[in-house]
């Protein structure tokens, strides 16, 4: 089963409120015939989208190819939030790759919301970008943690972005009685998804990429140049980039090794109105500390848009809705019979040790996913940072290169079961308290 067909139409956009407000962009054409090119760039997401618009910008003849539309996957459906640092937290990385590459780490991390903030400037993308992300702990030792970091940020980094809350400060955030407290960090921010992506599709367009839609590859015949094909039409060119992350399928079995395929789910719910104010006086994104995230922020039309529950099979389940309202209810009590407008699942790449999965899969192919969840700033940033690889510049690139990646134990037939396992004992763990 393939997940690029497995739970949605071809050629069309989930019914989610982001393609429901989204602003159109026309279908480009599939791919028919043969086509030559300096790069390849195989799937139309942020990563994608952002290695396109950076080569083209640099001169270089690009053809960028999506089995589905541009940001159809995950770049098109994700709660928007566009957080500070990497995935891992800053002290697990001192400890995993030494203070001086953490410290790069950090830094890159800041370049890269810096990289999605001068984009949406630079090309008038308009995507409600919005600053503030709140997190949140459900626990008193969550939220000593939480504090502890925000603290270790400002010492070691310097990083003054951040406000510590206890549990009546956090009212004037997020009023949920979920909640014993957490930060905000104002540096971090959340936009429209979708639209962020469109934008960038314009602005590569606009740059002289050739992007085709509904061109799905099924091979790619490595060499020096290399041939990448699909039913109707191939494409030769000297330099390859995958940028498939949960959508990669069969495409390279050593990125797939490392990067699995899980789902998310997201409900928004009617408009709010009054009842904004018991829900988010604040205009800000807010993420909590249960191992399976809830995250969530209000739409510039006055709904909260929900993101919470996951599943490792390939099937979406028949009604997201209620898989969203489950968690919902139990951050908002209040909410539990709100109705939902719209509920819609998606699909991301994650890998073992949260960190994405940068590497050179051949002297002329170079791939970049894994986002876990991390991917609006990462993933932009990291298909700039191919870009200038293939420009000669590869220092950024080579520092996530250099990230340790670990597969998943027993191949593609065990990671799901085995991930299951662990994520019920972590669901556990969240409803006791502990």
């Amino acid at each position: 089963m393939n997940l690029l067909f497995a739970n949605d139409k071809r050629g069309a956009y989930p019914p989610s409120w982001y393609a429901a407000t989204a602003t159109p962009l026309a279908p480009f054409e599939p791919l028919k015939g043969a086509q030559k090119a300096d790069v390849c760039v195989i799937g139309a997401g942020y990563t994608g989208l952002s290695a396109a618009l950076h080569l083209a910008q640099a001169g270089r003849n690009v053809v960028l190819l999506d089995a589905q539309r541009v940001g159809f996957g995950a770049s098109g459906r994700n709660g928007g939030q566009l957080g500070s640092g990497q995935r891992m937290e800053q002290d697990a990385l001192e400890s995993l790759m030494g203070d001086t590459e953490a410290a790069k780490l950090w830094d890159m991390a800041e370049d890269a919301k810096a990289l999605v903030k001068s984009l949406i400037a630079a090309h008038q993308i308009d995507c409600h970008l919005k600053p503030g992300v709140a997190w949140t702990g459900s626990t008193d030792a969550d939220v000593r943690h939480l504090h502890s970091y925000a603290d270790h940020l400002a010492g070691k980094y310097g990083y003054d972005q951040i406000e510590t809350l206890d549990q009546a400060a956090l009212k004037s955030v997020c009023p949920s009685p979920d909640y014993r407290g957490g930060i905000l960090d104002m540096g971090a921010a959340h936009l429209h998804p979708l639209n962020f992506a469109l934008g960038l599709a314009r602005a590569a367009a606009a740059a002289g990429v050739r992007i085709h839609e509904r061109s799905a590859v099924h091979h790619i015949d490595q060499g020096a140049p290399a041939t990448v094909r699909t039913d109707a039409g191939h494409v030769v060119a000297d330099h390859v980039i995958l940028a498939c992350n949960g959508y990669l399928g069969g495409l390279n079995r050593r990125v797939a090794a490392r990067v699995m395929p899980i789902n998310n789910f997201i409900a928004a719910t009617e408009p709010l109105g009054e009842r904004v104010k018991d829900i988010l006086p604040r205009d800000v994104a807010v993420a909590d500390s249960r191992f399976v995230v809830n995250y969530f922020r209000l739409s510039h039309d006055g709904r909260l848009l929900f993101g919470g529950g996951e599943s490792y099979g390939y099937r979406f389940p028949s009604d997201i809705a209620s898989k969203v309202r489950k968690p919902m209810s139990v951050v908002f009590p209040s909410l539990s019979d709100v109705k939902i407008d719209y509920a819609w699942g998606g699909t991301l790449g994650i890998t073992m040790k949260r960190l994405p999965y940068v590497t050179r899969l051949g002297a002329n192919m170079l791939s970049a996913s894994g986002y876990s969840g991390h991917g609006v700033g990462t993933a932009t940033h990291a298909g700039q940072l191919m870009a200038r690889a293939i420009e000669g510049d590869g220092d950024g690139f080579d520092t996530l290169a250099a990230l340790p990646s670990t597969p998943f134990p027993g191949g593609p037939a065990m990671r799901s079961p085995l991930l299951v396992m662990a994520m019920s004992w972590y669901a556990l763990r969240d409803k006791l308290g502990v």
